[in-house]
């Protein structure tokens, strides 16, 4: 598993499941020890320290079913409900399509696209960088800035604002890394 995959799981599991979630405790585990960040490629160390000091799932679990939970959630964490965001159909065809095994929970959830574009680098196939350019320009970035925003400014707890804000900058980050490769790409 490389950087750009790491980034992408970490970021799309702490968004797709509870955290009170079984899963997730390594992960909290690695949070809470601070191990973290010898793992993260990006250079964001003081928003995985705050991640670090307001990581505890049990103290989180109000303020996750409150933003993203339920038809009266403050934040909906599905592209569909966004101006720009793609339809759920949309979304399950184009993974369908690019071979990732889907469950029946809706394909348009943030958590999901960011596990997909881990599963879709976790692939190496030949066109990869294709099907992650096209999920981060056609799937993701229309509509996950906004989202982002609106989950720093309903979030209650330093962690979701923190994840929030460190989301944000590794999309832009992985998103350029996508965007400079398929320039050389077409340059060769």
């Amino acid at each position: 598993m490389n950087e750009f995959s790491i980034l992408c799981r970490v970021i799309g599991s702490l968004f797709n499941r509870q955290p009170q979630d079984p899963l997730l405790v390594p992960l909290f585990t690695l949070l809470r020890e601070g191990k973290l960040q010898a793992q993260w490629p990006l250079e964001q160390d003081d928003l995985l320290k705050r991640l670090q000091q307001s990581s505890d799932p049990q103290a989180l679990a109000a303020d996750y079913n409150a933003l993203f939970v339920g038809s009266d959630c403050n934040v909906p964490p599905y592209a569909s409900q966004w101006p720009g965001g793609k339809t759920e159909p949309e979304v399950r065809a184009f993974l369908t399509s690019r071979g990732m095994p889907l469950s029946e929970a809706p394909a348009d959830h943030f958590g999901i696209l960011m596990l997909a574009a881990s599963w879709l680098e976790d692939q190496s196939e030949a066109d990869e960088s294709t099907a992650q350019l096209e999920l981060f320009e056609a799937y993701l970035l229309p509509w996950c800035g906004a989202f982002l925003g609106k989950v720093e400014a309903h979030a209650t707890t330093p962690f979701y604002r923190t994840l929030a804000a460190l989301s944000r900058e590794a999309i832009q980050a992985m998103y350029d890394e996508l965007a400079d490769q398929a320039e050389d790409d077409e340059d060769e």
